[in-house]
């Protein structure tokens, strides 16, 4: 009689994601990772060799399909290397919207998947493995991706994504989101509180939700009914061993009275929004489709502060939108000076194939672009640096993240998100302790540690 041999584990496989763009490029990557976990793919630091190399890919900016196509041309010559062994799929909102495209150009492309198609992912690998010719996968499923991913085994560290909600109803004239993310879906609470407690369960301190238009989310809650961001946000905040909760990006549209609230109420929503307004101009936020005014933005914000006074804020800006004239540029500055951003992301408006804005008329001239965003970063950059140098002087509570770059050196983030950077013992990593601020960077800060009793 034949003993029962034990079921084999599969063999131990590279994978290497190289990852572009947003928050949730960086949490579908790890999602993707554990997907193909039980095939036998461990992570791989270099793509040199690898068994399977993807490319995640992001559509948010000019030129991002050329950026893919060099891309994919340095890793063609890896691939050849390996005997064409290696299978290389390109994920992502490029993939999404360009796949066909992909495959033409690229015909050496294994897999090309939009993302929400990413728990498909072992089936895709069992086809591209039998040369079965390249597989495309860029419909969205009826199925909900988040019902079919394993739970994660790898800890993400003291600070944590979670995506709660996807997807896009705004339609705003320069985005390409509605198109590659799809119509916006809210995870249920249940899902979302269960992925927390593991999170908080293998290490994390903080937690920053994610969604595209995150506090558009509304789900399913545990009791029954339908919850808002708010609620959400405090029931979370009752896990216990979780300190810190952030969320992005957010929408004016959806700073519901509930939410703002919870700035008040929650000690654990630390005290910096990510609020994107584009534009301060009336005219130009209508050519957006954004449906607000930049007053509808000020009131929010004078809400927001008054419920809590210590936030602070970071917003995103597009110069050179069809249309903008002098006097529009100037009312995104006025906006700018009146409201005060602790940090902020500013770009030239980039036409991308498909939306609205891209065929409009009075397209803004390039040097007219880069006068005016030089103008807006260079006060932008003040504002950043003014929050710095307030910061000096203050002690402030840090998570501690990881080692800094020099020996003895650790790295924190602050309430407000800032890299911390100290001399400290690496035991203090993944907790959270008191820091004394002594000088701003510009784009960090330096302290002391004052208090080595943990305060988490």
């Amino acid at each position: 009689m034949n003993a029962i041999q034990p079921p084999s584990t599969p063999a131990r496989k590279r994978l290497h994601v190289i990852t572009w763009g947003c928050q949730m490029n960086v949490y579908d990557s790890g999602r993707m990772a554990d997907v193909l976990a039980p095939l036998g793919y461990a992570p791989a630091a270099e793509p040199d060799g690898a068994d399977m190399v993807i490319l995640n890919t992001c559509h948010i900016r000019d030129k991002a399909a050329e950026k893919v196509f060099s891309e994919l041309g340095r890793l063609r010559r890896l691939k050849e290397a390996t005997g064409n062994r290696m299978i290389l799929a390109v994920a992502g909102c490029v993939a999404q919207a360009e796949g066909a495209e992909i495959l033409a150009r690229a015909p050496y492309v294994d897999i090309v998947l939009g993302p929400q198609t990413y728990h498909r992912l072992p089936e895709m690998v069992a086809q591209a493995s039998r040369a079965a010719g390249a597989v495309i996968e860029t419909e969205f499923p009826e199925e909900d991706k988040f019902d079919h991913l394993p739970e994660s085994k790898t800890p993400q560290g003291p600070a944590a994504f979670l995506t709660i909600q996807e997807g896009c109803d705004k339609f705003c004239s320069f985005c390409v989101v509605p198109y590659t993310r799809g119509a916006e879906t809210s995870r249920s609470a249940a899902a979302i509180l269960s992925e927390a407690r593991h999170l908080v369960a293998q290490g994390t301190k903080e937690i920053s939700l994610l969604g595209q238009n995150v506090n558009a989310w509304h789900g399913a809650g545990t009791d029954g009914a339908s919850w808002g961001l708010g609620r959400l946000l405090r029931e979370l905040a009752a896990i216990e061993g979780l300190t810190r909760l952030r969320y992005a990006t957010s929408h004016p549209r959806d700073m519901d009275d509930d939410l703002i609230a919870a700035h008040r109420d929650l000690p654990g929503l630390m005290p910096f929004l990510h609020l994107p307004v584009q534009s301060g101009s009336d005219r130009i936020l209508a050519a957006m489709n954004r449906k607000h005014t930049a007053d509808d933005y000020r009131r929010i914000i004078d809400r927001l502060r008054a419920a809590r006074p210590d936030l602070a804020l970071s917003s995103d800006f597009i110069v050179g939108h069809p249309g903008e004239t002098d006097a529009d540029h100037a009312a995104t500055m006025a906006l700018v000076r009146d409201v005060g951003f602790a940090q902020a992301y500013s770009f030239k408006y980039s036409p991308r194939p498909g939306t609205p804005a891209a065929g409009a008329a009075q397209q803004v001239p390039e040097d007219v672009k880069d006068r005016r965003l030089q103008e807006l970063q260079a006060l932008l950059r003040e504002q950043q640096a003014a929050f710095g140098a307030g910061c000096v002087g203050l002690d402030m509570p840090v998570l501690f993240t990881g080692l800094g770059r020099h020996p003895g050196q650790i790295v924190g983030r602050s309430p407000y998100l800032q890299p911390v950077h100290l001399s400290g013992d690496a035991k203090l990593i993944g907790t959270e302790a008191i820091v004394r601020i002594v000088a701003a960077h510009p784009n960090s800060l330096a302290g002391t540690l004052i208090q080595e009793r943990q305060i988490a």
